[in-house]
Order: structure tokens, then sequence, then C-alpha cells
């Protein structure tokens, strides 16, 4: 693993587990094992590195979860594909991943950071559920519904269930396979 690459996988680390306001640049250089200056060199300061952690688990998250929802045979099995992704892609990353709560357009955590880059990144998934439902309605495994809202909904029982596992003291045993199932079953044709 090169060094640029070392340090973006520390910085997800660090921001996971420690949020933005806790991190430094120095606790990402000794985590990924360089010198201090080398992590400004790369992504210069800290609010460029955090978004760029952040954006750079969405882009490979998104790669994985558009990947499995392409085994649907409709807009319905695809969505409950994508949305059982998202959930397994979250626990497979469980140290890196909550860096992409802090640094979300959602998060409360340091309000004076530019989201807007990352707000489009994060549009681009909620745009998938999208696609995923008008294919549905199309093919007729997904019931009518209002688009866009509907997407938004899907998307916030997404970000509540991770949030939920991550963030609260809440331990609720099954909760993304039940939310996945409420999900799907709430958009069923029949």
């Amino acid at each position: 693993m090169t060094k640029k690459k070392r340090i973006l996988l520390a910085a997800q680390e660090q921001f996971g587990e420690h949020g933005y306001t806790a991190t430094t640049l120095k606790m990402i250089a000794d985590s990924a094992g360089v010198a201090s200056g080398l992590v400004s060199h790369y992504y210069g300061n800290k609010d460029n590195l955090f978004l760029e952690a952040g954006g750079q688990l969405i882009d490979e998250m998104l790669q994985v979860l558009t990947d499995k929802a392409k085994e649907g045979k409709n807009g319905l099995e695809a969505l409950g594909l994508f949305v059982q992704s998202y959930f397994d892609f979250t626990m497979t990353n469980r140290t890196t991943f909550p860096t992409l709560l802090r640094s979300s357009p959602f998060s409360d955590e340091y309000p004076h950071l530019d989201r807007t880059h990352i707000a489009a990144k994060f549009k681009r998934l909620i745009d998938r559920i999208d696609e995923y439902i008008r294919e549905g309605i199309k093919d007729g495994s997904v019931r009518e519904v209002p688009l866009p809202q509907t997407s938004y909904l899907v998307y916030g029982h997404i970000v509540g269930a991770i949030r939920t596992e991550f963030l609260t003291p809440f331990a609720v045993e099954g909760l993304f396979e039940e939310a996945c199932v409420f999900i799907v079953r709430s958009l069923a044709a029949n």
C-alpha cells in the first residue's frame, strides 16, 4: 500500500474513532507511520483530508452496492440487495465507516465544514435508490409511490438504522435485517 493510501486509511480510522475535532494530523501521521508533513503534502489541511476520507468511502461503497444490486431480477430485488449490501458494507468496514457518518451532510459534527462536494456524492446513493424504485414501478414489483420523496425516506431508514448501530448505546439485535425487510415490504406491489 502506498503512503498516500495508508494516510487515507489512517484518517478514516482516526476520524471514525475520535471525530473531526479530536483528531489531529499528527495522530493520522502516527497511525499511518509517516512524517506529519507528508499528510499535509498529500491532502493539504484537515478539512480536505476529512472530506476526502469520507468521499473515498462513498465511492467504494457505491461501487460495491451497485454491483450487488445487479443480481436483482426486478427493481424491488435490486433495491433489497442494495440496502442489504449497504448494511453489510458498514459492518465490513466497521473501523472506517463512522468517518462517513461524521462527514455526511446529515452530520452536526463541525457544522462549519463545507459539505457541498460530499453531499453530491451522498446524492448519488439516493439517486440509485430512486432508480431501483422507478424500475420496480415500471416492472410491477414496486407499488406506485411518490418520487423522489420515497427515495429520501428509504435513505432515511438506512441512515437511521446505521446511526443507531454506530452512534447510540442501543444494542438492537437484527436491526439491519429488519430494516431491510421493512423497506422491501413497504414498497412491494403486493
